[in-house]
């Protein structure tokens, strides 16, 4: 008798009801945004060079894939924003994160730390204001800079925006200090802790050939990736790689190949600490000390100009000036102690890279990743098949 009345109850039980064709494709696709939007995070990333400032390491069109792993992944400081948009929606234009919400910085731990020669993808440190109206070719402090008071909020003709660090335009750059290096750059060679930095074999630099009046064969240059730009009938500038300005210098053609150097001396405003106390300019710099997590700097008139951004922005102190004295936190200083690690970041297309030499550190939180290889390259200027540059796909990143 009771056998039955479980087999009758049982009998009545409904069979699950199917999911709908358009149920079953919602939970796929929000399955796959989840999925990728943990891989991003987490694991693996892809990038496009924009720019030139990597040539001949990394050419305009290079489409790369960045870890995440190696340096740690950092986890989001801006939780909530919208799936695969990085600062800006692509068609309206609109703010693609809400900043309502700010976590502590924290990152997970990595299989190595940066190292001297790693090519890293980091967010731009002057990127945290932005002037919408010129931001594709120069940044809010450059403006400053150039034209003082008539670049500020409320001056109509400009629309600020600030973004959080996570939020901020993504930079790839080769990694040539570590923190607690100190740095220097004499006649364009960069010397650490006293010893000369072994540049990229694709660094380059500008270079002045001066010849016997006897053209180039355009091909060879082509097939090398060298533009020779003619200032005269006899002298071409060209950016070079130190291999290509050796072999160069054997053509019969050639009389003198020289490297094109500011003078020592020579100070450039655009160049960090942008402060005529430091007479630097992009070729000759330095020396400074970058800042390492634990290190004490006495704060006085030589060091402020130089550390005054990382404490006050980066480090997130209220930084207070009265007279020669100097306030952290209302209290008065005469020294700080860093919190995180500082880089120092340039590009191997060495005389046409925006990079630390104009805007200082980079911090240790605004770093993204690691870049590990190219996995399409796409050349613009080319047509049908040359279009794509098949010696670079799966090209590791050295």
């Amino acid at each position: 008798m009771s056998w039955k009345f479980w087999k009758k109850n049982s009998d009545k039980k409904k069979p699950a009801k199917k999911k709908s064709a358009a149920r079953e494709w919602v939970d796929a696709i929000v399955f796959a945004v989840v999925a990728a939007t943990l891989i991003r995070g987490l694991f693996i990333e892809a990038y496009t060079i924009p720019t030139g400032s990597m040539e001949k390491s990394l050419l305009i069109g290079d489409f790369l894939f960045v870890s995440k792993v190696n340096y740690g992944a950092r986890m989001p400081i801006t939780p909530v924003a919208f799936p695969f948009a990085h600062h800006t929606m692509p068609l309206t234009g609109t703010k693609a994160y809400w900043d309502g919400i700010q976590w502590k910085y924290r990152r997970l731990p990595g299989l190595s730390e940066i190292k001297r020669g790693d090519v890293v993808v980091f967010n731009y440190p002057e990127g945290d204001t932005v002037v919408v109206e010129t931001q594709e070719s120069a940044s809010y402090y450059q403006l400053v800079r150039q034209m003082g008071r008539a670049v500020t909020r409320g001056n109509p003709g400009y629309t600020f925006v600030e973004r959080p660090v996570d939020k901020r335009e993504n930079y790839i750059k080769r990694c040539v200090g570590i923190a607690g290096d100190t740095l220097r750059i004499i006649n364009a060679q960069i010397y650490l802790n006293g010893q000369a930095f072994e540049d990229s074999k694709t660094s380059q630099n500008e270079y002045l050939v001066t010849t016997d009046g006897t053209d180039f064969n355009r091909v060879t240059l082509e097939e090398m990736g060298i533009v020779a730009t003619a200032i005269s009938t006899t002298e071409y500038g060209m950016k070079l790689t130190r291999e290509q300005s050796e072999l160069i210098k054997t053509w019969g053609n050639v009389k003198s190949v020289t490297k094109q150097n500011k003078q020592p001396g020579q100070y450039e405003s655009a160049v960090f600490p942008h402060n005529a106390k430091y007479n630097w300019n992009e070729d000759n710099f330095g020396p400074l000390i970058i800042p390492k997590k634990g290190w004490t700097v006495k704060l006085d008139s030589t060091t402020l100009p130089i550390y005054k951004r990382a404490i006050q922005v980066y480090e997130g102190n209220k930084w207070e000036e009265r007279g020669t004295d100097v306030y952290i936190n209302g209290v008065k200083a005469t020294s700080y102690t860093f919190k995180m690690n500082y880089y120092w970041m340039m590009g191997d297309n060495r005389d046409d890279s925006l990079d630390s030499r104009f805007w200082g550190f980079v911090p240790e939180d605004h770093v993204v990743g690691k870049a590990l290889f190219v996995w399409m390259s796409w050349n613009e200027s080319g047509s049908f098949f040359s279009k794509i540059r098949w010696n670079r796909i799966f090209m590791g990143i050295h």
